[in-house]
Order: structure tokens, then C-alpha cells, then sequence
């Protein structure tokens, strides 16, 4: 864990009495709404639909049992009894009183938390790999540099009012387990021809109204030039992006309509000033900041492949979890625990304040106090020891934490929808819930075996539905709730973005538009290993398309029409 120091909690105290004041004049109307959205915005503060919603910074996921508990004292203090975790490793609460959000953000503060720059249009929350400093394959540890980011770009005085929006995602390993090309800067560590590390520079990625995969505009950056580079990026930027059209404000479509040769002449013509200056990162800035982080003290543990084998063989459940839920660590005699927030019946991504407090239970016991937040709105428990699978599989079951659907169908990624959003044309998670009540059954999820599904209810894409394998995305046609279906999308080293089968369904008629998928991916896959994003792949969607509109009724096809894949 990273520890604040002086200056970190000096930040954070007066930007806390800051806005205090800033609240208290909106609410005796001495301060305008205009002139506080874009204050509660870089603090967090949205209005929703029916409350305010206070989004707090995990900073790139990573989160102790104390802290986790305030979540727990906030969610039963200020809102309804639960928190919401998002796809970008933050958690949000949604019934915040707008006269409490300072004290909240006090509370926070306690246990060196904010929400600072968790929405605006500005550098937020810098995302990570949740296997970052355990995983296998990993070149170097990304969370020293991806605190290096939050740093450089937290109050960067040119970076503050940015054209909208900017996103950043550092992956350290060979896999990129932090969906790097669909960001605004996607960085992912790499070795050159003489074993040097540096950072492969992806740029113009994002979600939303326009998907568009990043470009790289750097194979490979000396570490001690990120910080000039990406001065360099956020300058043309800042210059170039549009702010008359809030559609299209964002780097992706800067790139878009410049192309990636004449923002990379741009680019490396701003870094010629920069490369070498002031920015420049050296070893002993790198190693003093490795020195904020704390030092895991793993033990020497003797090898527990019998015992581990005996206890999958004695219980079932407990090898179907292991198989799914159990991760690769790259110290001998640890594992990375999942812990799934994707029980049938509750939303995907909420955790009760009672929850929320056991979960910080199994952390002090389980896993040196240390918790991460995944983009698929789960949590890991990172340093288990192997010997204690078997008792930590029983806590959690106890807790409804244990379903074994790590990266399986029901697993799914979902936003509030409009059960919250005032932005939302749909609603998501009773989308959510009718598929999981559907699919209700382990044998067969597991038999269909690794199939992301995403949901979005609108075009912003929280939920990520363009890189789901299946994607749902709500929308509005008259103004009632229709769902436009695509499929064939991915993440991680081979991201792609999916494509709309046709036109769109029938809230109720959803849940068998995937069976109807999933009925055709099994009778075309040709192994076990086949997953259903191979077999997109193979065969195309067409195959699909007509199984799906074959198989509705017509009277509900006829009143839909195509949407395009925008």
C-alpha cells in the first residue's frame, strides 16, 4: 500500500476545507449552479436521478481492510447500507445527503482516501492491473508508476479543464489484464533488444458514442521520459481538442480526424522541448517513491500440492472455486483469491455495509490486510496463503462471495443503468438479473465455459458493453427501453470491439436473445477449449444473426430497426 506523507495529507485536508466552503455557499445561494458543477465534479460530486452520487478514487484498485471498513461506516452512516464498485476500480455511493458529502470526504481522509478528480474533465483515476506486483508474468510493478501518474497529474495546473474527460491505464505484465487499449492513454511495459524497460504508448482509445481502439504512438518509451511524453500528449491535446461539441472532445476523435501520423509529428515536436527538462524521471525519484509503498513480508511456506489436491477431490465446490476464482502468484506458497460480487439477485458491483466489513475481516486474516478492485467490478484478495484455500472458500461462501463464475457468463458487467443515471436511456441491472436468473445453473455456465457479457445503458458505455463478448446496450426508441445486441468483442492483448447483430429487442425478449447466442456458439464449437469469442471469430456473425432473428417473433422484430454500431 501506498502511505500518504505530509504533503498527501496536506492536499487532501484543504481541498476538503475547500469544499466545504464551496457547498455551503451553493446551498445559502451565494454560489451559482454552473460555478459549482465543475467544483463538486472534480471532487466526485455527481447528480443523479433521484440523489446525489459521491464517486470515491481507489487509486489504480488498490485498497486496505481500514478503508474498507469506512466504506462500511459511510454506507451505513450517510446512504442506504452499500457501496457500488465501478469499472474503473472506484467505489460509488448513490443516496449521499449534498450537505453531508463534506463530512464524507473527511471521513475519507481519515484513512487517506478522496474522490479528487474522479469526474470533470480532467486526468482521472489512474487504473491498473489487479494482478499488478503478484502476477506471473509481470515485466516490472506498475503501481509505483502508476502513483507517479496520480502525482504528476492530480492539480496539474495546464490539465485541470481539459476538452473533456482523459483516462489512463498502465498494464506491467506480458497479458494486458488492464484493458490499455481502450483508454485515452494506455501504457503497458515492455523490454527492448538490450532487456531495457519502457512503456509501449497507446493513444485515442476509448468507449462511449465512438469506440475506437488506441493507436500506438511510441513502441517503446525510456521509463525516464513518461512524464515529458505525456506532457508532450496532453499539451496537443489540450491545444487540438475540440470544446465547442462535447461529442466529439475527446483524443480519440483528435486522432480520429488528424490521423496518427500528424498527432505524432505534433507530439514529438512538443516532447523535443520537454524530453530531458525538468519532467525527466531519474532512479532515485523512482526508488523514493517505491519507498512510499509498504513492504509485503511473505514467509517461506512449504509446498501444498497434496493437501490442496485432497481437499478438490474431497469437496467439489471447492475445486469448481479454485478453478475459477484461484490465481497464479508469482511467490511460492501464495495464491490471489476473486472474490465474485456477481451472486444471482443482486446487482453486479454492490456490496452491503455488512458485507463490506467481513470483507475487510477476510483481509486482516487471509491476505496481509490488502485488497484490489477489478475493472470486471469484483475484488481480489492478492497474498493467500495456499493452505488456506479450503477455510477461506468456507468464509466466503457463508458471505454469498464464493460463486465460482470468475470469467464465465455470469459474471457480468453492468452500470447502474437508468435505475440511477439521470443520463441512462435503459435500465441495466434488472437486464443483469434476468440473465443470471436465467443461467441460474452452475453445471451449464461452466459447461458454456469463458464468456464475458457487459451492459450498458447508454451510449457512455460504464458497463463496457462494446468489448463484452456479448454486449447489451439500452436505448431509447420512442421513448420506451430497447436493447441493441453485439457480439465478438475482447479486451486484453487482443481487444476488439463487437458488432450489432441487427435490430433491437424487447427489454423482455433479452435474456433469450442469449440463450439463442449461446445455443448456436455450442453447437459450432468444435472443443471444450473453444470459447464463444473463437467461434465469433471463425465464423462470423451472420451465423448468428439469422439463429437469433430467426427464432423471435416476428411481431416484435417488425417494430424494431437496425441501429448502427456508433
Amino acid at each position: 500500500m501506498y502511505r500518504y506523507d505530509e504533503i498527501d495529507e496536506r492536499i487532501v485536508s484543504e481541498r476538503i476545507d475547500q469544499f466545504r466552503d464551496q457547498t455551503t455557499r451553493f446551498l445559502s445561494g451565494k454560489l451559482s449552479e454552473d460555478d459549482f458543477k465543475p467544483l463538486r465534479l472534480q471532487n466526485g460530486l455527481y447528480v443523479q436521478k433521484h440523489a446525489p452520487m459521491l464517486r470515491v478514487a481507489i487509486p489504480y484498485g488498490l485498497v486496505n481492510s481500514s478503508q474498507m471498513r469506512m466504506f462500511a461506516h459511510i454506507a451505513k452512516v450517510y446512504d442506504r447500507g452499500y457501496g457500488h464498485f465501478s469499472t474503473r476500480q472506484n467505489i460509488q455511493f448513490n443516496w449521499p445527503r449534498l450537505a453531508q458529502v463534506p463530512d464524507i470526504l473527511a471521513d475519507l481522509a481519515r484513512v487517506q482516501m478522496h474522490g479528487i478528480q474522479t469526474s470533470g474533465n480532467c486526468i482521472r483515476n489512474i487504473t491498473c492491473d489487479h494482478l499488478a506486483g503478484i502476477a506471473t508474468d509481470e515485466i516490472v510493478n506498475p503501481l509505483v508508476w502508476c502513483e507517479i501518474l496520480r502525482q504528476w497529474s492530480t492539480f496539474h495546473p495546464e490539465f485541470a479543464f481539459l476538452p473533456r474527460k482523459f483516462k489512463i491505464a498502465v498494464s506491467g505484465s506480458e497479458q494486458d489484464r488492464a484493458a490499455t487499449l481502450l483508454h485515452d492513454i494506455g501504457l503497458q511495459a515492455v523490454r527492448n533488444d538490450q532487456g531495457d524497460v519502457g512503456f509501449r504508448v497507446a493513444i485515442g482509445g476509448g468507449l462511449g458514442r465512438t469506440p475506437i481502439l488506441g493507436q500506438v504512438i511510441n513502441e517503446f518509451l525510456p521509463w525516464s521520459d513518461l512524464l515529458t511524453f505525456l506532457d508532450a500528449v496532453l499539451r496537443v491535446y489540450n491545444r487540438y481538442g475540440r470544446r465547442d461539441n462535447i461529442y466529439k472532445a475527446r483524443i480519440k476523435i483528435l486522432v480520429k480526424e488528424k490521423t496518427l501520423p500528424q498527432i505524432s509529428k505534433e507530439v514529438h515536436a512538443e516532447w523535443a522541448a520537454l524530453k530531458g527538462g525538468q519532467g525527466t524521471l531519474t532512479r532515485e525519484m523512482v526508488d523514493a517513491m517505491a519507498a512510499r509503498f509498504t513492504v509485503t513480508a511473505y514467509r517461506s511456506l512449504a509446498d501444498v500440492n497434496e493437501l490442496l489436491e485432497a481437499q478438490r477431490k474431497a469437496q467439489p465446490g471447492f475445486a469448481r472455486w479454485c478453478e475459477r476464482n484461484v490465481h497464479a502468484h508469482k511467490v511460492a506458497g501464495y495464491a490471489a483469491v476473486s472474490l465474485s460480487l456477481k451472486r444471482s439477485g443482486v446487482p453486479p458491483g454492490d456490496v452491503s455495509a455488512e458485507q463490506l466489513e467481513a470483507i475487510a475481516d477476510l483481509a486482516d486474516r487471509y491476505s496481509l490486510s490488502e485488497l484490489r478492485v477489478t475493472h470486471e467490478q469484483n475484488l481480489i484478495l492478492p497474498d493467500v496463503e495456499q493452505s488456506q484455500l479450503a477455510l477461506l472458500w468456507q468464509e466466503a461462501k457463508q458471505l454469498g462471495l464464493a460463486t465460482p463464475n470468475i470469467g464465465l457468463l455470469t459474471n457480468i458487467i453492468a452500470c447502474p443503468g437508468g435505475d440511477f443515471c439521470s443520463l441512462a436511456n435503459a435500465v441495466s441491472i434488472p437486464v443483469a438479473m434476468a440473465i443470471e436468473e436465467r443461467f441460474d445453473r452452475l453445471d451449464y455456465v461452466h459447461d458454456i465455459g469463458e464468456l464475458d457479457l457487459n451492459i450498458s445503458g447508454c451510449m457512455n458505455s460504464c458497463g463496457h458493453h462494446h468489448i463484452g463478448h456479448i454486449g447489451i446496450l439500452g436505448v431509447d426508441k420512442a421513448g420506451e427501453e430497447w436493447y441493441q445486441i453485439s457480439i465478438g468483442g475482447d479486451q486484453g492483448n487482443r481487444a476488439a470491439l463487437g458488432k450489432v447483430i441487427g435490430p433491437s429487442f424487447a427489454r423482455h425478449d433479452v435474456p433469450e436473445v442469449v440463450e439463442k447466442l449461446i445455443d448456436l456458439y455450442l453447437t459450432k464449437r468444435e472443443s471444450q477449449e473453444d470459447r464463444f469469442i473463437d467461434v465469433v471469430q471463425r465464423v462470423g456473425i451472420e451465423p448468428f444473426k439469422k439463429h437469433v432473428y430467426g427464432n423471435v417473433d416476428k411481431k416484435q422484430t417488425n417494430h424494431t430497426r437496425p441501429l448502427a454500431n456508433a
